[in-house]
């Protein structure tokens, strides 16, 4: 009896120790949400950007990552964990911990709803309505595989964080079409955006804008342009309505799509605008054929 006694008293000792001194969080959150991983990463940058002060997210995958959020005279630590459920579903788990005031969490919380438990449980509201606003200014359809365009173009580099992306599309906009204009060059498409590197761990995003045109010996010679040819590829196509800001949440819903059709994809997208953001008008009604490549097989 003895003996079971002690086994007893070690479990107990050993859970109150893990839970004090190893147990990762100070409080756990668990939700679900009607979006995918993809979604949920980019909204929780978007969102952190929000606060007084910000601290990047220390990025692991768009599944799994951190956030360092400053509340009054704490730090709080996010850990956030998504699980797709299907394709507009997801369960969300954020371990939170404290990171002055962990003990003093730890040896309230079992035995009262506390502020810790209270502000936790609020901010997360307050993010699951910032992100179901968020998923009602976009829609995205995945069309299945499709070739890609082929065609020559007048291409500005760009690098900017992805949620700059159309910031710098705007800023380049009438530099390149005026060019082009001036040695009436002949335009032969929409614009597009051809993806170079998607650098998620770094928030960073190097790509061409390009105007697909007509080729000419009249062509200006400038510095900041390059003149290239588009080949046709066979790619995953995606059809995004919404702000072009956004629009990379379908490629999220492609690697999406993808990764469970067993189909592997270049995570360097190529994005058609059809509609100028100039004109205003319903941002829904705003249309970009969005185009993975899917990898060669001997790539």
């Amino acid at each position: 009896m003895r003996k079971i006694y002690s086994i007893v008293l070690a479990l107990v000792v050993g859970v109150v120790l893990w839970y004090l001194f190893l147990k990762p969080q100070d409080y756990q959150v668990n939700f679900k949400a009607k979006a995918i991983p993809g979604t949920i990463f980019e909204t929780v940058k978007a969102w952190n950007n929000g606060f007084d002060s910000v601290h990047p997210l220390v990025y692991i995958n768009p599944k799994h990552f951190k956030q360092k959020i400053f509340m009054n005279d704490s730090v709080h630590l996010y850990e956030w964990k998504i699980s797709p459920v299907h394709d507009s579903l997801s369960k969300v788990q954020v371990n939170i911990k404290d990171q002055d005031h962990s003990m003093s969490n730890r040896l309230s919380v079992p035995f009262s709803d506390t502020d810790f438990e209270k502000g936790s449980r609020k901010l997360l509201l307050d993010f699951n309505s910032f992100l179901n606003e968020h998923i009602k200014g976009f829609t995205v359809s995945i069309e299945g595989e499709e070739e890609t365009f082929s065609s020559y173009c007048a291409c500005v580099q760009l690098k900017t964080a992805p949620e700059d992306k159309a910031k710098g599309m705007m800023a380049n906009y009438n530099f390149l079409n005026t060019i082009l204009l001036e040695k009436k060059i002949t335009l032969n498409g929409p614009p597009f955006v051809e993806v170079l590197d998607w650098d998620l761990e770094n928030n960073s995003l190097t790509y061409n804008f390009c105007n697909p045109i007509i080729r000419s010996e009249r062509l200006p010679d400038h510095p900041d342009i390059e003149y290239k040819r588009i080949f046709s590829k066979n790619a995953i196509k995606a059809v995004y309505h919404g702000n072009y800001i956004t629009s990379d949440r379908a490629w999220y819903a492609i690697l999406d799509y993808a990764e469970q059709n067993n189909i592997p994809v270049e995570d360097k997208p190529l994005e058609i605008f059809n509609n100028n953001p100039n004109m205003g008008g319903n941002e829904l009604e705003w249309t970009t054929e969005i185009f993975m490549p899917i990898k060669e097989p001997n790539e």
